[in-house]
């Protein structure tokens, strides 16, 4: 790619982000845009829909920039909980490394690869012209004594990633999110999930009932803890009428708002009183369904058991409950309004297999979506592109399309491409038998992380191999040589994708360009009120996995390409604002998981950290510099062991907490006034929504008359 390539790519996304963010100044003033811009405090009643019309509301401003600047970490914990803080410390981190890293690539290791000769020499002269390959490690001569400026590069960023990770000093990572988790627990109040645990698996022998059998067991040999339980019921058939109650309400409340029946008056009456009369009906139907539910028969093997104090309950879930390991299994009870309901009735073997079904299915998504990586990989080639399309070729000859189709089309493409795969990772997750929404996002997560380093990192670089060499086999011995050859040559698309992805990206995540669609389409249909819609939450799954590809590639690339780094910088500064101003205004957390994302975040670091060590030594090895190459060797071995320090050191305490912490927890609460009430609330805390009554009103008086009173409709 060249550089007036690279120019376009950067012209056209930043003028995508100046409109961005002048149409957000603009319409997140507008009333009738505060559901889609500020719907946290429209829900709060900070805000109202009805303002008087001023000039003010049509002229852009950056006031919205400096609330989410002065809003502190304290600010954000409080509202937004420790996910979101540590969402926003995987973004200050990644600031920290690459502003470091951009430091020694932009001055020291950028100059000693364009001086190089190898590919091509630098022409100052005509530098939009000259290749991107110039300022590539690829430049450099093969055994230059400059190399070995790229080899303390990549021990420098080795140690400072790793002191960031984990230092004695300020500048700390897992153990400040270790440290925020624990004073997180200390200053909650008693939570439900705390003193719960679920249990599955529940032998049952004959004449007997699911509610007995946990009883008579738990009081056995949990005498002195056991408080009391919760089991599961079949409520298929009760949700669907449910859900159907929700549809026919918003049929009767559209029609109540609908002012073109005003004309119309006796045929809105009669329509009203249709609906009063079927919703009596799914009444009658939900209260004989309800009954029928409670009785034994509808049982599941699987119940929540709650427990006099905290201790009480992790030792329960730490200890092995029968001589059947497959019998009375324990997980940690999530908040009860984190419950995934639908997979409780799944045995012991349906999820052993339904986790291998997710496996192959990942695997064959893996394989399906490397078509349009292979699509995009041609588009980068004018040549390749004119085999395929021979048709095309006059076009291609003008200056400005073939910079465009090179530069920022494949970009583009592949950005359309990733949109579909958060859900349908989520879903295959919420497949494999998981309990919790927050427990389905974090396999989401981590199924998205995988699966973007593989299709857009290696997929990518292989790719671009075997378009030119197709007799290349992958051969493990030689993966470190053919990673030295393939990473470099691929520099200038990951520029690009930084910018497209990256900048783009991150706009439409401010300008929430999907949400607002939706709006202007439906609010012809419907009559919206304040308290008539539902605050969005943030798709960990979605956004963490994208900050952590970019950090892999800022990793993997500052000393091969420091050219990326000023674009992944403005990226970060970009997103550390817009992130911020979503959750003050957009974003209200569901449930949380106190900081249980950032294992995932140290992972991911120590990876890309290794595939570094991996590329250098390939690097290295073609550059003719054996002695750098073997010295490089000691660096994976030591970040390995590092990261095996932490997992001893940190990792249990984001599994469980500790014996001491729970101890000292539970003898606070004994001078708690309100700890009497609270376990007597345990009792009901995890009774399904759909078990909850639902009261309807008749509907022959009034067209005003609320005819569903219940919240959970």
């Amino acid at each position: 790619m060249l550089v007036s390539a690279l120019l376009t790519s950067v012209g056209i996304n930043s003028g995508l982000c100046v409109l961005f963010f002048t149409l957000y100044s603009i319409l997140r003033k507008q009333p009738s845009n505060y559901e889609v811009y500020v719907p946290r405090l429209l829900a709060k009643g900070s805000s109202n829909r009805r303002r008087r019309f001023n000039l003010e509301m049509l002229i852009p401003s950056a006031g919205w920039v400096s609330r989410a600047w002065k809003h502190s970490e304290e600010d954000l914990l409080e509202s937004s909980g420790l996910d979101a803080v540590v969402f926003m410390r995987v973004i200050t981190f990644s600031l920290k490394v690459f502003l470091f890293a951009g430091i020694i690539g932009i001055f020291v290791i950028l100059p000693v690869n364009a001086g190089g000769t190898e590919i091509y020499e630098i022409d100052f002269a005509d530098l939009p012209n000259n290749s991107l390959d110039v300022f590539t490690i690829s430049n450099v001569n093969r055994g230059s004594h400059r190399l070995w400026v790229h080899f303390g590069a990549v021990y420098l960023v080795t140690i400072f990633v790793c002191y960031l990770l984990y230092s004695c000093l300020l500048l700390q990572e897992y153990k400040y999110i270790c440290v925020k988790r624990m004073d997180y627990f200390y200053s909650s109040k008693p939570q439900p999930h705390q003193f719960t645990v679920l249990v599955r698996s529940i032998p049952v022998s004959a004449g007997s009932t699911i509610g007995d059998t946990v009883e008579n067991f738990f009081k056995e040999f949990h005498p002195t803890t056991y408080l009391s339980h919760t089991v599961i019921h079949q409520t298929s058939n009760l949700c669907r009428l449910m859900d159907y109650a929700k549809k026919l309400y918003g049929r009767l409340i559209h029609l109540q708002s609908d002012s073109n029946q005003e004309k119309n008056q006796q045929r809105k009456v009669d329509l009203v009183d249709h609906y009063g009369k079927r919703l009596e009906n799914i009444e009658e139907n939900s209260r004989l369904e309800r009954s029928e539910v409670s009785m034994a028969r509808h049982e599941l093997q699987a119940a929540f058991v709650s427990f006099k104090s905290r201790y009480g309950a992790a030792i329960a879930f730490h200890m092995q409950q029968s001589t059947n390991p497959t019998d009375w299994l324990l997980e940690q009870a999530p908040e009860p309004n984190d419950v995934y309901w639908p997979f409780f009735s799944a045995s012991f073997m349906r999820r052993w297999i339904s986790k291998i079904v997710v496996v192959v299915a990942c695997i064959l998504l893996t394989i399906l979506f490397l078509i349009p990586v292979l699509v995009v990989q041609g588009l980068t080639n004018l040549n390749q592109l004119e085999i395929w399309f021979p048709f095309l070729k006059s076009i291609l000859t003008i200056k400005f399309v073939s910079q465009v189709v090179t530069g920022y089309l494949p970009n583009l493409i592949l950005l359309v491409f990733l949109k579909i795969v958060p859900p349908v990772m989520e879903f295959l997750s919420s497949i494999q038998g998981y309990i919790s929404h927050s427990d389905i996002q974090k396999s989401a997560c981590n199924k998205v992380l995988w699966f973007m380093i593989w299709n857009i990192f290696f997929a990518t670089v292989f790719s671009g191999s075997v378009l030119y060499q197709l007799n290349i086999v992958l051969d493990p011995k030689n993966i470190p040589a053919r990673l030295g050859v393939a990473v470099p040559a691929q520099a200038s698309f990951f520029i690009a994708y930084v910018v497209t992805s990256g900048w783009t990206g991150i706009s439409s995540e401010l300008f929430q360009i999907f949400p607002l669609i939706c709006s202007l389409i439906s609010k012809p249909f419907t009559k919206s009120k304040d308290d008539d819609f539902e605050v969005p939450a943030i798709h960990y799954h979605s956004e963490l996995p994208r900050i952590l590809l970019f950090g892999l590639l800022g990793i993997t690339y500052f000393f091969l390409a420091p050219l990326i780094l000023p674009f992944l910088l403005i990226y970060l500064c970009l997103a550390y604002i817009i992130y911020r101003n979503q959750f003050i205004n957009v974003y209200e957390p569901k449930y949380e998981t106190a900081g249980k994302f950032w294992p995932i975040v140290h992972n991911s670091m120590i990876f890309s950290l290794v595939l570094m060590h991996a590329i250098a030594v390939g690097i290295f090895t073609i550059k003719k510099l054996s002695t750098a190459s073997t010295l490089i060797f000691p660096l994976p071995v030591l970040t390995l062991l590092f990261n095996e320090y932490c997992r001893k050191r940190f990792l249990p305490n984001f599994i469980a907490y500790p014996a001491e912490v729970l101890i000292k927890k539970d003898r606070e609460d004994r001078d708690d006034a309100t700890i009497a009430e609270f376990f007597d609330s345990l009792a009901i805390a995890y009774r399904h929504p759909a078990l909850l009554t639902v009261h309807h009103s008749g509907t022959g008086d009034s067209l005003n008359r609320p005819l569903l009173s219940s919240p959970e409709i």
